[in-house]
Parts: C-alpha cells; structure tokens; sequence
C-alpha cells in the first residue's frame, strides 16, 4: 500500500520557472526603460552572463551536489550555517552586480553602479512574484489525511524556506520537510531519499516521489527502489530515464494512487 507521497517542490508545486521569468522581465524593463535596450536580448545575454560565471567559482560542485542553479544564485542569500553556504553568501553580492553589468557590457553599456543597481533589484522583483500551479492546492487538499505528506527539495535550507514564506499555504500540508542543503548531498543521490523513508518510518514500497525532473526527482528515486510519477506539465521530451508514470496534471495522481492500492490488496 502507498502511504505516503514525496513532493519536489520548484516547477512541480510552485512554479520557479515562471517566477524567475517575471523578475527578469521586471528586471530587464528597468534598464529598457534607462537606456533603451531590448529587454528580451538582455535578458538572453544576462541569463548567459550569470551561467558562466556560476560555474566559475569554488563553490560550483557544491552548488551542483546540493541542486541551486545559477538563477537561484541571483536572489538567494544563503544565510545558512555550513561553510560552503558561507562561501556563497560572500560570492553572491559580487556575482549578481557582475552578472548584470556583464549584461549590460554585452549590449554595449559599460555602467558598473547600474549593474550593482539590477542585481539588487532582481531579487526584490523575485520575492515579489510567487506563482504555485493551479492544481497544487487542490491535490494537496484531497490527499491531506488520506497519505502522509514530505517535500522533498533540493537547495539551500535558507533560499528553501523563503520560497516557503511567501507562499505560507504551502507548508500546512506536509508532514515532513526535507531539504538537500541541511541533509548534505542532493537528489538523485538515494541516501536522501533513504533519509526521507527513515523519517516517515517507512519502506520503499510505500512511498511514491512526485516530480518534474527527471534526472534529480526520477533518476534518485529509480536509485532508492522508490515509484516515481513525472510530472511533465511543459510536454518535455524523455531522455533515458523512465518514470514509473508520467502524467501532465497532478490531478491524474489520484488514478495512479487508486491503482497501486487495489494491486496491493488483491496480493
């Protein structure tokens, strides 16, 4: 029997992609608005900008192990106690006006204050636009006391939970919460799902991880012998990982929930 389901929580509950969208649009209107730049240009040779520099610093493995991606990086304070979040708490001031200005150079505008402006004001605009699917809460509401709940995330437990802040609804609902910067190694490793499993005080056959991503969310419970459903709202195509189920809707879990369970007890 399913007893209890894992959540990832960016692009699967709450929609990060789009959040990060909207603050570059916000972002990048600002200097528009200043020098008259295209802001869809800019924002492609920002995003650009920042990727390359992310992967530049010490810092880079762990930010990899741990799952934060260079965006994250743009907003994130990691005001966390470990030594590698320190570092990142020393890099990231200087790594979000390089960004930018890096930006702005690119577009052939050499204005360093401006730049520290930007990659002051990202962040800002980040906070300000949470967005969560449109099915979150409903599926949640219907599987709340019929299925222990865990969030399961990769990332900083700082930047994590100041996802959590300003979407407060969210955090009601689970049971338990698991973040890969406080446990110390990140999805797909399956020690965090191990981990996620003693929590609950359960085996692997009952649980079943839900996900967007197949190579952390899929690709780590498939390691730990854990079901996985994808949830690929975007019609993404498949690399080589294969899911236990794919759905589109996170209403469609409850087909796949119903199913399980009735195999369970004719067994």
């Amino acid at each position: 029997m399913i007893k209890a389901i894992f959540f990832d929580l960016d692009d699967t509950l709450l929609w990060d992609q789009k959040s990060i969208k909207e603050a570059f649009v916000a972002t990048c209107r600002i200097a528009h608005d200043r020098y008259g730049i295209d802001p869809n240009q800019f924002e492609e040779v920002v995003r650009e900008a920042a990727r390359n520099l992310y992967s530049s610093y010490e810092t880079y493995e762990f930010t990899k192990m741990i799952g934060i991606n260079p965006f994250e990086g743009l907003w994130g304070n990691f005001l966390d106690n470990q030594d590698e979040f320190r570092k990142m708490k020393e890099i990231v001031p200087g790594y979000r006006r390089d960004a930018w200005t890096m930006g702005l150079k690119t577009m052939g505008i050499d204005d360093q204050e401006f730049g520290s402006e930007l990659g002051e004001r990202f962040p800002q605009e980040r906070r300000k636009l949470p967005f969560v699917y449109e099915d979150t809460f409903e599926t949640l509401d219907a599987l709340k006391g019929k299925y222990q709940l865990l969030l399961l995330t990769n990332g900083s437990p700082d930047l994590q939970n100041t996802k959590l802040a300003i979407t407060p609804e969210l955090v009601p609902y689970f049971d338990q919460i698991v973040i890969s910067g406080d446990f110390g190694k990140g999805k797909p490793d399956p020690s965090i799902f191990e981990h996620a499993l003693s929590r609950m005080s359960l085996n692997k056959d009952e649980a079943i991880m839900v996900g967007d991503n197949l190579m952390t969310d899929i690709l780590g419970a498939s390691r730990a012998g854990i079901k996985s459903v994808w949830i690929n709202r975007h019609n993404k195509e498949r690399n080589e990982v294969i899911p236990t189920y794919e759905i589109n809707h996170l209403g469609k879990l409850f087909g796949i929930l119903d199913e399980l369970n009735e195999k369970a007890l004719k067994k």
